[in-house]
C-alpha cells in the first residue's frame, strides 16, 4: 500500500510540476505575440509613413513640373500675342 501512495504522490508532483512549466511556458507565448504585434504595428506605421513620403516627393516633383509647362505655355502665348 504505501508504494501505491508514494507513486501516486510523485505522479502529482510530477504533474504540478508540469503544469508550471506549461503555464510559464503559456506566459512567455503570450508575452512574445503580444511584443510581435507591437512590433508589426510599429513596421506597418513605419511602412506607411515611408510611403506618405514617397508620394509627397511624387506630388511635389509632379507640381514643379506643373509649374515648369505652365511657365512655358504662359511665356509661348505671350511671345504669339504680341
Amino acid at each position: 500500500m504505501n508504494f501505491l501512495k508514494k507513486a501516486f504522490k510523485d505522479m502529482k508532483e510530477s504533474a504540478k510540476a508540469q503544469h508550471e512549466v506549461d503555464v510559464a511556458n503559456f506566459r512567455a507565448v503570450k508575452a512574445e505575440s503580444k511584443a510581435d504585434f507591437q512590433e508589426n504595428r510599429l513596421i506597418g506605421k513605419k511602412r506607411k509613413e515611408f510611403e506618405q513620403a514617397k508620394r509627397d516627393a511624387q506630388l511635389a516633383e509632379a507640381n514643379e513640373r506643373i509649374a515648369k509647362a505652365e511657365k512655358r505655355r504662359n511665356d509661348a502665348m505671350i511671345k504669339i500675342y504680341s
